[in-house]
């Protein structure tokens, strides 16, 4: 909101006054989270169990007024981050977040928004295009992706197909791709556990697909 803004613009100024880009990630948590201090009732692609906690919580079934308010707060929100700043500006669609959730194949709501790729895609495509709107020519729109699965260092060649058919069709809409992995441990892991170049295997083709930046 507008006092998050103002607080932010703070972090933004101190950024710039060392010459680098201030980057802001835009994120719904969706069913990943329970919402133990708002006590709001979690929303996803469908009613699910909430993830990442031991809470009896299930997430309720967006419709498709919850998709257009979730539309709305993302290009509200880059509208805010636009207006004190921030040179990059992210619509977050992995690490099963609400948008990875829509992305996935386990997605079968029966609407637009669900079962075929290009269904599963769309709100994705929406909240791009519509951030991109929202900032102009002001800031760079990035998206941060997973490119595929890891265990013990082997792909997920399913993981991997799916996230390359997303990259294709979203190809060069996005300023920049900020690729990932599905796993934290793996991506973030130390060098006592994850090798050197450990993720070159599964993020090296992502340039032959776009030629944003990645």
């Amino acid at each position: 909101d507008d006092g998050h803004a103002r607080q932010l613009s703070l972090l933004v100024d101190a950024v710039h006054e060392h010459g680098a880009l201030a980057g802001i990630e835009l994120a719904h948590n969706g069913p990943a989270l329970p919402n133990r201090m708002s006590r709001e009732v979690p929303i996803g692609p469908s009613s699910m169990p909430v993830h990442y906690n031991w809470d009896p919580i299930t997430a309720r079934a967006m419709d498709l007024e919850d998709i257009r308010d979730l539309r709305r707060w993302q290009a509200d929100a880059a509208k805010r981050a636009a207006s004190v700043g921030f040179d990059i500006v992210y619509v977050y669609g992995c690490h099963w977040y609400l948008l990875k959730q829509f992305l996935d194949p386990a997605n079968r709501r029966s609407d637009e928004y669900g079962g075929s790729l290009e269904n599963r895609v769309r709100l994705l495509r929406e909240l791009l295009e519509e951030t991109k709107e929202a900032v102009g020519d002001t800031c760079a729109v990035a998206v941060r992706f997973s490119a595929g699965s890891v265990m013990e260092e082997v792909e997920d060649s399913t993981s991997r197909d799916e996230s390359r058919a997303v990259i294709e069709m979203l190809s060069d809409l996005p300023d920049l791709w900020d690729i990932t992995v599905d796993d934290y441990s793996y991506e973030m892991g130390t060098s006592r556990f994850v090798k050197e170049g450990g993720l070159e295997t599964t993020m090296r083709w992502v340039k032959d697909v776009t030629q944003k930046p990645v």
